[in-house]
């Protein structure tokens, strides 16, 4: 450094470097914050699907953002600054191919790794040779920077959760990489106060982070490491310790945190990723805190023993193991084969047992011949799997290496993600609702489609009927609910599946589960047909789901089977599900593509099992409807309208596009705003949504099922009469193309259905 460099600042250049810290940092943070939320919401809604290139024009903004003020530092400054002005710079250029982090997309977060390590590693790499620093080893600042990764890292070990052996390795690498490259531009100059260099190294640390990190991650890098900026200055110039000590505090949330979990969709990481980020941060300030006063009474580096940083880790890796969550929790892969089974001889049997048993068997016995040489061949590798049926497919352990086999395999049509969602340190509170009992007359949504006056003219409660229910559980001791589930007396076997945690008795922590059912078969006057029965299953016990999860509950609703049985050798299809309600879809977030659950939508068909699915609640645009599996044309597809006969503004339309077909959806409408029914812990509560319509077409069909038992199984005749019976849609038309002057509709279908005039219909009166 020349001696003009060496002086020390004046205090316009002091202030300069003051508010470029200030500014730039605050920048960093507020963007990124701003760009993911609106990601997520892009996410969250398909209609404000735009708002998704929010984190890469952000990314882009920020870096001419730092370009130029970094560049103006850079060039005019002539003080000890200078270089920080450089690294910075130098920072924002190196991670620019940090970009491609952006388009990858949920769910691929081993190739996010593969990517950030190249990033990391060849730019750091570049920045030691183009500076011509080397690593040279140091016996202090290595066991110095161990010291304050264990101390640092504590927070993620204790509430954070670990993904799979190839996961941890490779955000190990990504961490370290990160460390390299930080390393090399950490040590490029020091202004002679620990405290400028603190801040200039915090800066630097946030730029890098925001770049590195993607899908949720960047905001915990930025949050948590520029507070360890005065602690790793404390390093001396040690190339190995820094990068030791910034890897390994990187490598922390990488490793024991999903980004793609942070989604507003889930909702329940948030207070511990933020607990542990408060603790992080905390502990970083403390540490740098407490060097700068050590090195103040040594007048030098502290000198440490190696049995410091080994009580470190031990006192970290004991938290982990005496209260941490242990074991390993990594996504896993959907593989999904050509041949899918033929299914078509069921059209023309007319017992409904005997088609039912036959679809059963003939899916099985084809997934065990076309699965034969893939199980063999994973199980010579050593590598776990799950087979199901309902779609001829596989859900296999292993990650992006696996993936590559996989698809080299001639019986592999795709393989998709199947997100697997990493436990909690504690379970979240059952929701409940806002009152304690019930109205004392029938709700508007029951009025509306004339359920309560099929009750009474035709005597028709739903009787004879079995509802099967997939979604976030059921609270099987609500008194609406209770007397109802079909193993109120025999137990769950058979009549209830939780494949997330096991529960061998319905039980519902979301809610969601409960309001539904109880919109179908709830009694005292808030279920459509509260004389039927009901069956349950968990596939959404938090709010992401998978395309597995969603098959090992249509599986159970086509063949149920008692509680550690085999699928496949347990089913028993004489216990099937008549009328199916799914108040969900399968978006990409949750590794579905338009395709994969088409199969299973099919076969329950053919096995005379109706659907009804809700839509989304992605409207008001047109082209809305893209999830599975309410764009299959084998389910009937449910859009919301209130009180007043209005289309909802949130329920989603048509066509469906995504597959190419450009059919119509929904088929149909039915009450989705503000319907009262029943909550967890007996309460009660007014709910809207999508989710809301569909189970008043499940319910209706119950009673058209209860009142002629010959419609049972015949699904082209069912929905005929929905249709048929459905009441014209007479409410708002907005001015756009959604609405039309033909039927059916892609806002409404073909109008709303009206349970009164459906079994009228199917009655012959």
């Amino acid at each position: 450094m020349s001696a003009e460099l060496a002086e020390q600042p004046r205090l316009r250049s002091v202030v300069f470097f003051l508010v470029a810290v200030v500014t730039l940092s605050l920048a960093i943070l507020i963007g990124q914050v701003v760009a993911w939320f609106m990601e997520q919401i892009a996410i969250e809604s398909e209609s404000l699907a735009f708002l998704g290139v929010a984190g890469k024009a952000w990314f882009v903004t920020q870096a001419v953002l730092l370009v130029v003020v970094c560049g103006i530092g850079s060039a005019v400054s002539r003080s000890v600054f200078r270089p920080f002005y450089q690294s910075w710079l130098w920072g924002t250029v190196v991670t620019l191919p940090g970009l491609v982090l952006r388009f990858l997309g949920p769910n691929q977060d081993q190739l996010g790794a593969l990517l950030q390590i190249a990033i990391g590693t060849i730019g750091g790499v570049a920045m030691l040779r183009l500076h011509r620093r080397t690593a040279v080893a140091s016996r202090t600042p290595v066991l110095l920077a161990l010291t304050i990764a264990a101390l640092g890292s504590w927070p993620f070990l204790l509430w954070g959760a670990l993904g799979s052996g190839t996961d941890i390795l490779l955000n190990l690498l990504a961490g370290l990489s990160f460390g390299l490259l930080a390393a090399a531009l950490i040590l490029q100059g020091s202004s002679g106060s620990i405290f400028r260099d603190g801040l200039a190294t915090a800066l630097l640390l946030s730029i890098l982070g925001s770049a590195f990190g993607y899908d949720g991650a960047q905001l915990l890098l930025i949050a948590v490491l520029p507070a360890f900026g005065l602690a790793i200055r404390s390093l001396t110039d040690s190339v190995w310790a820094t990068t030791l000590g910034v890897g390994l505090l990187a490598a922390a949330p990488l490793i024991f945190v999903d980004p793609t979990e942070l989604s507003i969709l889930l909702g329940d990481l948030f207070p511990w990723a933020l607990r542990a980020v408060f603790l992080m941060l905390a502990t970083g300030l403390a540490l740098g805190l407490a060097l700068w006063l050590l090195r103040r009474r040594t007048r030098s580096a502290p000198v440490i023993s190696l049995l410091v940083p080994m009580f470190a880790w031990g006192l970290a890796l004991g938290l982990y193991f005496a209260f941490g969550l242990k074991g390993m929790h990594g996504d896993r892969l959907f593989v999904i084969l050509k041949d899918q089974a033929d299914l078509s001889a069921a059209s023309s049997m007319t017992d409904l047992g005997a088609r039912r048993t036959f679809v059963f068997a003939t899916l099985t016995r084809h997934a065990d011949s076309t699965q034969a040489a893939l199980r063999s061949a994973l199980d010579g590798y050593g590598v776990h799997y799950k087979p199901y049926y309902l779609v001829n497919a596989l859900e296999v352990d292993g990650g992006a290496v696996v993936r590559l086999y996989l698809l080299r395999r001639p019986e592999v049509d795709r393989v998709i993600p199947s997100p697997r969602l990493r436990p909690l340190p504690e379970a979240a509170s059952p929701f409940t609702g806002n009152f304690t009992s019930v109205r004392s007359n029938t709700g508007w949504n029951i009025d509306m489609i004339g359920a309560d006056r099929v009750w009474s003219d035709f005597g028709v409660t739903g009787e004879g009927v079995v509802i099967g229910q997939s979604d976030t559980g059921a609270d099987g001791s609500h008194p609406a609910l209770h007397d109802s589930f079909r193993g109120a007396a025999t137990g769950g076997d058979y009549n209830w599946y939780d494949p997330w945690n096991g529960s061998t008795l319905p039980t519902d922590a979301g809610g969601h589960g409960t309001h539904t059912l109880g919109i179908i078969l709830g009694r005292d006057g808030i279920g459509v047909a509260p004389g039927a029965t009901w069956i349950g299953c968990v596939n959404l016990a938090r709010n992401l789901g998978n395309p597995p999860l969603y098959l090992d509950c249509m599986q159970f609703m086509l063949a149920p089977f008692p509680h550690g049985g085999d699928p496949f050798k347990d089913g028993d299809p004489a216990q099937a599900a008549d009328v199916l309600n799914n108040s969900w879809g399968c978006p990409p977030i949750e590794g579905c593509d338009a395709e994969s659950l088409r199969p299973a939508a099919d076969a329950l068909r053919a096995a005379g099992i109706f659907v009804a699915v809700s839509t989304g609640n992605d409207g008001p645009a047109c082209g809305t409807v893209t999830n599975p599996i309410a764009l299959y044309d084998s389910v009937f597809s449910v859009g919301a309208v209130d009180s007043l006969g209005n289309v909802a503004n949130f329920s989603s339309r048509g066509p469906v596009s995504v597959d190419g077909s450009n059919r119509t959806k929904p088929d149909i409408v039915a009450p989705g705003v503000d319907v009262f029914s029943s909550f967890p812990g007996g309460t009660y509560a007014a709910v809207s949504g999508t989710s809301m319509a569909g189970p008043h077409v499940a319910g209706v069909v119950a009673l058209l099922w209860s009142a002629d038992p010959a419609l049972a199984g015949d699904i082209d005749r069912t929905e005929q009469i929905l249709i048929d019976s459905a009441r014209p849609y007479r409410g708002q038309r907005p001015p756009d193309e959604c609405f039309s002057n033909s039927l059916p509709d892609d806002a409404f279908g073909y109008g709303i259905v009206d349970a009164y005039a459906a079994v009228k219909m199917a009655l012959g009166k």
